[in-house]
């Protein structure tokens, strides 16, 4: 973790920064609450309710129609390709989704520069650090005396 004033690493946990003192903002666990994103909730919930209704759907063909397991399995393997292909369509939803996030981002960072250097605009972006409390005290120690033994 680092702190967002002067950009010195800290440990973590700590609510204020060692060097120089200001408050650092820690992950808020009460305020932010975690959010399923509704692509992966159906990824789930087609798999949940797609196995859950296949699973009926034999219990049926076997009691109801009295099928062999042979036509059982034949007459399954319908609905678990449907449910095959809406979980690659959801996944793949998914994965151009955070793709094309990625590639959003990229693009507002770099707008307005033609390399990946920054220009003078962007040089000073972070503030210039602040001195410690104990930096520019002074401190006197005492000379530690040591006894030569030359021959």
């Amino acid at each position: 973790m680092y702190c967002s004033t002067c950009g010195v690493a800290l440990a973590q946990g700590l609510s204020y920064c060692n060097y120089c003192g200001a408050k650092l903002n820690g992950p808020d666990t009460g305020s932010s609450k975690a959010r399923l994103d509704p692509l992966i909730f159906a990824i789930l919930a087609t798999f949940v309710f797609g196995t859950f209704s296949i699973t009926v759907f034999i219990g049926v063909l076997k009691a109801a129609l009295r099928l062999d397991n042979d036509e059982v399995m034949a007459l399954a393997v319908v609905p678990f390709l449907v449910m095959l292909v809406l979980e690659f369509v959801f996944v793949r939803l998914l994965l151009r989704r955070a793709r094309t996030d990625d590639d959003a981002g990229t693009k507002v960072r770099l707008k307005g520069q033609a390399t990946k250097e920054l220009d003078a605009a962007h040089a000073h972006a972070l503030p210039e650090p602040v001195g410690s409390i104990t930096e520019n005290t002074t401190r006197a120690f005492d000379p530690v005396y040591t006894r030569r033994n030359s021959k």
